[in-house]
């Protein structure tokens, strides 16, 4: 990978998350339950700078100290007339690298996982912190935060250009030491004590007699030094010995952090607006503060109960797309207000949801149940405090909730419409580039609602509890062999725990085949305000957008490792491949010289073919995704998995090569700019900033204004030092 894979250019587009119209539409009450949420949310969200690396919670000390001090402007003015000063685009490419970093919550790209480093020779970027006002204030300091972590923030050896696992990367899920058989034997353990990995940390040390120690940390605001008889009685906590291994499992891992995030969360129970409100955050408070998932659990069932609410908020470790076995959750937390015109147009989507499950190409035996019809809504995002902002959501990820109680989906309306103001559209011949601008917003509105209804709400997994099993062992049959069903999902097990590593792409591929798949169905975009012709555009341009997006997920692979690093965009590589495979024309991809001489590439689809070799093609995908995931077969469903995953030259199209070109052509990834929520003589106020780089940086300034929390990352950053080689 070349260095200009690891820079953020200054021309990065940044859009602002509009959201006043829906705020101002809630009352009093209201708008104090989102901002205590939203105080909540953003507290939690300090910790994905300890899930990301182990200098990321020093450059965020760095960057506070230096932004808090005096205007950006002010700094721009001094550091330019420096001796040795920055250029103008220098100073420009360290306001880059801060938003971005801000933005990522780390110096890793939340979309994609690869390190992130600034555009700027390191002796200027020191000169810029030397003419601050916060070096003449306090040079120590300064020089202490900038001398722990420049070596760290500017390098590039192989194991840091990506998060992984042992050599394939780092994660800070894992002390340095661990690999991926480390993390094999704890997740064997944690499933033996029933063990939830989703708020934990492992930590591998060894003694000097060569004994090996594996250390669980849970998250939680209670520490090892606190008794509350109601918790201990419960706890897990303690030391353990398991096939020939010595395990510890501690709490209060990020706990001041916890505290102040649970503090938040009592005050915003003055301001529930239903009992379901209330429980839900008890429970949380319940949860953060012991380290109890199963309490978690409790509050999720609250939330699903909780339908329709004017302003809707989950918070907690929910994906685990960035740990590299798959089973940790990373922190996040979201506050966000209903948009009543396009929930109405989910909602008629979930109306016919019992309809359109049959469609799927599987048998009813292989479906839920029972249907159980969730919350569907638009909403406007307040705030979305973790890595990257997702433009759809279908949560709880509890396998046992969603199959047996329920869940909820979302679709972040004001995500959707900021992602969708394309720039130049890549790797499409004119007709189709002006085609594909007009309708990618409305398409992927499409594809959201499939994707997180049907997608991720459909399908049963086979379990087998106490000798009981939650299907008809003798009338199933396997949908390969036409026999009986073989392997299922014992007590304990999880979708998570099942397919680590590839767990969370198969889903995402999964959802996205349904996505495509039910599309066809004009029935559907009906739903959604499109008939006749324009029906017959909003699908092609969405089964366009699919094999385009599978072209610029070369981007997301590292030959280095043989890794992807990005779940959504393997998933729509591998939807790529499969079309490909299906053949007659159905998707090309021609290579080309482009206007600028340099190598180029169009992908093409018949349009024609789509409803019959492309559906074909699709629904035998996906009959075999959800047979694997059914029947809890892992070693069949990875085997087919990394075939269609695999980048190499041996295709026609030869994957390996074309890469170059993708990386050649790859444009940044717009970031966000959120507002935040003030309380102003007794009112809560919605505060705005610019869609710029500078508007990021303030944001975030004003969202971290207590110096204590400074002093808390510090404290909690040299607690973890000794795990990390740093």
């Amino acid at each position: 990978m070349t260095d200009s894979q690891f820079i953020i250019p200054n021309d990065v587009p940044v859009a602002v998350l509009e959201c006043k119209a829906a705020f101002d539409c809630l009352t009093d009450k209201e708008k104090r339950y989102a901002h205590f949420l939203c105080q909540g949310s953003w507290e939690g969200g300090l910790i994905v700078l300890f899930q990301t690396s182990a200098e990321s919670p020093v450059i965020f000390m760095l960057f506070q100290k230096l932004f808090r001090a005096q205007k950006i402007s002010e700094l721009e003015e001094a550091s330019l007339k420096a001796p040795d000063g920055p250029s103008k685009d220098e100073f420009e490419a360290l306001l880059t690298y801060a938003a971005s970093f801000y933005s990522n919550s780390g110096n890793y790209k939340s979309f994609g996982d690869t390190k992130f480093i600034p555009n700027l020779p390191k002796e200027k970027f020191h000169t810029i912190i030397k003419s601050s006002a916060a070096y003449a204030t306090d040079k120590e300091s300064m020089d202490k935060l900038w001398n722990a972590c420049n070596n760290a923030m500017y390098s590039l050896s192989d194991r840091e250009k990506q998060l992984g696992l042992g050599e394939k990367g780092i994660s800070t899920y894992f002390s340095s030491n661990c690999t991926i058989v480390d993390a094999e034997i704890a997740q064997k353990f944690m499933s033996d004590k029933d063990i939830s990995p989703y708020n934990t940390r492992l930590f591998k040390t060894v003694d000097a007699n060569g004994a090996v120690i594996y250390e669980i940390r849970l998250a939680s605001a209670l520490t090892a030094d606190s008794t509350v008889e109601e918790v201990e009685k419960s706890c897990i906590c303690g030391t353990y010995s398991f096939d020939g291994h010595t395990f510890k499992v501690t709490r209060g891992d990020y706990a001041p952090i916890m505290t102040r995030m649970c503090d938040n969360l009592k005050l915003v129970k003055e301001y529930v607006a239903n009992e379901n409100e209330k429980n839900m955050v008890d429970h949380f408070i319940n949860s953060f503060t012991t380290g109890s998932i199963e309490a978690h659990k409790n509050g999720s069932r609250s939330w699903i109960r909780d339908t329709g609410p004017v302003v809707e908020s989950y918070i907690g470790f929910i994906e685990s797309y960035r740990d590299p076995f798959g089973s940790r959750g990373e922190f996040e937390g979201f506050v966000a207000m209903v948009n009543k015109e396009m929930s109405a147009k989910f909602g008629n989507l979930v109306a016919g949801a019992e309809e359109f499950l049959p469609l799927l190409p599987w048998p009813k035996e292989y479906e839920k149940d029972t249907f159980l019809r969730p919350d569907f809504t638009s909403l406007d995002v307040l705030c979305f405090s973790t890595s990257g902002i997702p433009a759809g959501i279908n949560i709880p990820n509890y396998d046992d909730i969603r199959q047996e109680e329920g869940f909820k989906n979302v679709s972040l309306g004001n995500v959707l419409s900021a992602h969708t103001k394309d720039l130049k559209v890549t790797f499409l011949d004119d007709e189709d580039a002006t085609l594909f601008s007009s309708l990618k917003g409305p398409s992927f509105e499409v594809q959201v609602g499939l994707h997180e209804l049907l997608g991720h709400g459909s399908g049963k997994l086979f379990k087998e509890t106490d000798g009981n099993f939650n299907f008809d062992c003798d009338a199933v049959k396997h949908l390969d062999t036409n026999g009986k069903i073989e392997s299922w999902y014992s007590a304990g097990e999880t979708w998570d725990t099942k397919f680590p590593i590839i767990g969370s792409s198969y889903e995402e591929c999964r959802a996205e085949c349904v996505g495509i798949y039910l599309c066809l169905r004009r029935e559907i975009l009906k739903i959604f305000g499109h008939e006749g012709e324009a029906a017959d555009n909003i699908l092609y341009i969405n089964w366009l957008n699919m094999v385009r997006a599978g072209l610029l997920g070369l981007e997301f692979y590292t030959p280095e490792t043989n890794t992807w690093r990005q779940a959504h965009m393997q998933a729509r590589y591998v939807i790529l491949r499969v079309l490909l495979e299906a053949g007659e024309g159905l998707v090309t991809i021609e290579k080309l010289t482009g206007e600028d001489g340099q190598p180029d590439a169009i992908i093409r689809l018949d349009k024609s073919k789509i409803e019959t070799v492309g559906k074909e093609a699709i629904g035998k995908f996906l009959r075999k995704l959800q047979l694997y995931k059914s029947t809890a077969d892992y070693n069949a469903g990875k085997a087919m998995y990394d075939f269609y995953s695999a980048v190499n030259d041996d295709t026609p199209e030869k994957f390996l090569s074309l890469r170059q070109t993708v990386l050649a052509r790859k444009q940044p990834r717009r970031m966000f700019v959120q507002s935040n929520t003030v309380l102003e003589n007794g009112s809560v106020v919605l505060k705005e900033y610019e869609a710029s780089t500078s508007g990021i940086i303030q944001s975030f300034v004003e969202r971290y204004s207590d110096p204590e929390i400074n002093e808390i990352i510090n404290k909690l950053w040299l607690k973890d030092l000794e795990h990390f080689n740093f």
